[in-house]
């Protein structure tokens, strides 16, 4: 199946997919600049937890090249608390910057200390691309025959440094025969189901059908899910998950038709400092994403919206939460992963 990475260093670069584009455009954003790396997690040129983290890995890095000594200390400094405001829900941005600030720390004023940076972004983005292999080997575990799938948001290659999870686990369980169809979510309002997901699918030669979200339900009441897989974008050590907003109707609508409703995302999504999903910030959007679509205005600037990006599913609605270690199942305890 065709290679898709949402990320890639190349000549000491940057290389972004654009997925505000897609999928009418395949365009690729290519700087080392850090202001235009973070403004492109702001606008979701580059989305997804695991994507935005190695995203970051390498703005910090970047951002001290040909940078002299004496001036890194501030440069770094001002570089992570930037990159730090971008996007406040997905935990895998702080994991990478953190891990970044840890090699800052421990070699500050180093000659080297680019390449060393460097490196560890590196180590990273090759990290994450391990874990996406792993979660969806786990994954395969939970086709018992070949099934009809519904996923939300976008949880591919698009959305991490690696294949992706939710959307990986579908392709590996296609690739093994269990696969019969996917249903995509169109993700409102910035459509990353019907724009990437679908894109995604379309290259891997998955079969698939996007719809409105609110078609969910009425997909269930028919018969025609066998399971929901989706991804997160910060789990809370009693498996509480926040993930793009949809996910908690599709967990309570599984619920009530008896649908194993699944997560699949990397343990470093997990926030070994957040004890359940109450303490989870959820990132406001411009009301401007519900009022225009694609650059043209559709209702009324002078109505009032509400754009929160993400909602929390309780724990107690997920069947199961998908890691490249294991698949857990409830009670869920992660205080010790």
């Amino acid at each position: 199946m065709k290679i898709i990475r949402a990320v890639e260093l190349k000549d000491e670069q940057l290389h972004i997919i654009d997925q505000t584009k897609l999928p009418l455009t395949e365009e690729i954003i290519i700087t080392d600049n850090l202001e235009r790396i973070a403004i492109a997690i702001e606008r979701l040129e580059v989305r997804g937890a695991p994507a935005i983290g190695v995203t970051a890995a390498y703005a910090l890095a970047l951002s001290l090249k040909n940078i002299p000594v004496e001036k890194q200390s501030d440069v770094f400094n001002v570089s992570y608390r930037r990159l730090a405001s971008t996007r406040p829900t997905a935990i895998n941005l702080f994991y990478a910057l953190n891990e970044m600030k840890k090699v800052f720390d421990r070699f500050e004023t180093k000659d080297n200390l680019y390449k060393l940076l460097l490196g560890r972004a590196i180590s990273i983005h090759d990290d994450d691309i391990k874990l996406c292999d792993s979660i969806a080997t786990n994954g395969l575990t939970i086709f018992s025959k070949k099934m009809r799938v519904l996923t939300h948001c976008n949880t591919g290659a698009l959305a991490t440094g690696g294949d992706g999870t939710a959307v990986n686990v579908i392709r590996k369980a296609f690739e093994n025969g269990l696969v019969e169809h996917v249903y995509a979510d169109e993700t409102r309002p910035l459509l990353q189901g019907s724009r990437l997901t679908a894109w995604e699918l379309h290259e891997y030669g998955i079969p698939f059908s996007i719809h409105t979200d609110s078609t969910a339900a009425f997909l269930m009441q028919h018969g025609k899910v066998d399971l929901v897989i989706v991804g997160a974008d910060r789990i809370a050590i009693n498996g509480d998950a926040a993930n793009k907003i949809g996910t908690y109707n599709l967990a309570v609508l599984c619920n009530y038709h008896n649908i194993p409703f699944y997560i699949a995302a990397p343990t470093t999504t997990i926030d070994m400092n957040c004890s359940s999903g109450e303490r989870i910030e959820i990132e406001l959007r411009d009301k401007k994403e519900l009022t225009h679509f694609g650059g043209k205005q559709i209702t009324s600037d002078e109505f009032s919206a509400y754009c929160p990006a993400f909602d929390v599913t309780p724990n107690h609605l997920i069947t199961a939460i998908i890691t490249e270690i294991d698949i857990h199942k409830p009670p869920f305890d992660f205080s010790h992963v």
